[in-house]
C-alpha cells in the first residue's frame, strides 16, 4: 500500500511533476549555454557544470530546510555584534557580486519558485517528511530532471522544428 501511494505521488502533488519539468528545461537550457557561456568567459565546461550543480544543491537546501538553515544562521549571528556585522557584510557582497556578474540568477529563481510550490503541495497532500529525506527527494527529482535536460537534443534542429518551419 505503501508503494502506491508513493508511485500515486506525482497524480496527487502534481508541482512534483511541475518540478521535474523546470528541471528538465533548465538541463537543456544549461547545456545549449555552456558552449556560449564558456567561450566567452574562458571557464571549462567542468567547471560550469559543477557551479550550476552547487548552486542548484543550494537552492534545495536552502528551500526544503529552511528552519533548520535559519536556526544555525542566527545562532552564528547571536555570538556577537561583530559575528552579525561579518556575516550580514559577506552575504550583501556576495550576493551583489552574484548579482552583477552572473546573468544566471534567473534560472536560480525560476528552480527556486518550483522547489517551494512542490514542498507545499506535499504539505497540501499530507506527506509529512523528515528534513533529511525531504532534501534528498527534491534533490534526486531535481538532479534527475537535469541529467535528462541535459542529454535532450537542441530543441531548434530537430526533426520537429524543421518540420514545423518548413510548413
Amino acid at each position: 500500500m505503501a508503494l502506491l501511494r508513493l508511485l500515486s505521488l506525482p497524480v496527487r502533488a502534481p508541482f512534483l511533476t511541475l518540478l521535474f519539468c523546470v528541471a528538465v528545461v533548465l538541463g537543456n537550457h544549461w547545456n545549449l549555454v555552456q558552449p556560449l557561456f564558456s567561450n566567452a568567459r574562458g571557464i571549462s565546461p567542468a567547471m560550469f557544470w559543477s557551479l550550476e550543480l552547487l548552486q542548484v544543491l543550494t537552492v534545495v537546501v536552502v528551500c526544503t530546510m529552511p528552519s533548520l538553515v535559519m536556526r544555525q544562521f542566527s545562532l552564528l549571528m547571536a555570538y556577537s555584534r561583530f559575528m552579525t556585522l561579518m556575516v550580514n557584510l559577506f552575504v550583501v557582497v556576495t550576493v551583489g557580486i552574484y548579482v552583477l556578474f552572473l546573468n544566471l540568477l534567473s534560472d536560480l529563481l525560476v528552480l527556486t519558485s518550483a522547489v517551494l510550490l512542490a514542498r507545499l503541495d506535499l504539505a497540501r497532500v499530507g506527506v509529512s517528511l523528515k528534513p533529511s529525506t525531504s532534501v534528498l527527494l527534491m534533490a534526486v527529482i531535481v538532479f534527475s530532471g537535469i541529467g535528462l535536460g541535459h542529454v535532450l537534443p537542441n530543441p531548434v534542429q530537430g526533426w520537429f522544428a524543421k518540420t514545423l518551419v518548413a510548413a
